[in-house]
């Protein structure tokens, strides 16, 4: 199955590090993270988590939750959680979906059997509270995630959400952005009343809202 941006996040019971889930009643009203990892006790995922962890608030703040998964064993998640602690300074508190039966891995298109017949590929869905998913990036195994760059994009989607505007290349929390195109100038002059730099009729840039 390949997902696509704006189709339904697929529903699914699973058992994870923190219980049995039923994955839309665990997000609830917020927005959810979905991750995979090839394997447990790797190198790359074992430090990928242990940064998750450390991010615990970042994602609180954006009423955001986080959940892995791994095609290993319930007990193998708990013992590899002991080493993540004791190598990378913290312990990932958030639940690991044991997959073994590559349920989820299937319903979520991790599986590339050209990559490998036995491990998901590193497959990160960004999902909002709607269920819809609004991102999709996927690493080869031997790369490890750049997880400051997914809290960017979070940035940009509730950003895009709540206020009608886009962001632009490399942007970062409080650079500027630009009007989408489906915002009309008269609506755009109640929405931003200090005005913007209209460099194309297209392109018309703002202070980021607030």
């Amino acid at each position: 199955m390949t997902l696509q941006l704006g189709d339904t996040a697929p529903d699914f019971e699973a058992e994870t590090t923190l219980g049995t889930i039923r994955f839309h009643d665990w997000l609830g009203d917020s927005w959810g993270v979905l991750f995979s990892h090839p394997k447990d006790y790797t190198p790359v995922c074992t430090t990928e988590l242990g940064y998750t962890a450390k991010l615990k608030d970042e994602f609180a703040q954006r009423n955001t939750k986080v959940i892995g998964l791994s095609v290993d064993p319930l007990g193998d998640h708990h013992g590899w959680i002991e080493d993540i602690e004791a190598t990378q300074g913290a312990r990932p508190d958030f639940p690991m979906i044991a997959d073994a039966d590559r349920k989820v891995s299937t319903l979520y298109g991790m599986l590339h059997p050209n990559a490998s017949a036995t491990t998901t590929v590193r497959s990160v869905f960004i999902i909002d509270p709607q269920r819809k998913v609004r991102l999709t990036i996927t690493y080869p195994a031997s790369t490890g995630r750049n997880f400051n760059e997914i809290l960017r994009v979070l940035d940009s989607l509730q950003l895009t959400d709540q206020h009608q505007v886009a962001t632009p290349v490399n942007w970062e929390p409080g650079d500027d952005v630009i009007i989408v195109p489906t915002v009309s100038n008269e609506e755009a002059r109640e929405r931003f009343p200090e005005g913007w730099d209209e460099q194309r009729p297209y392109l018309r840039v703002v202070k980021q809202p607030q």
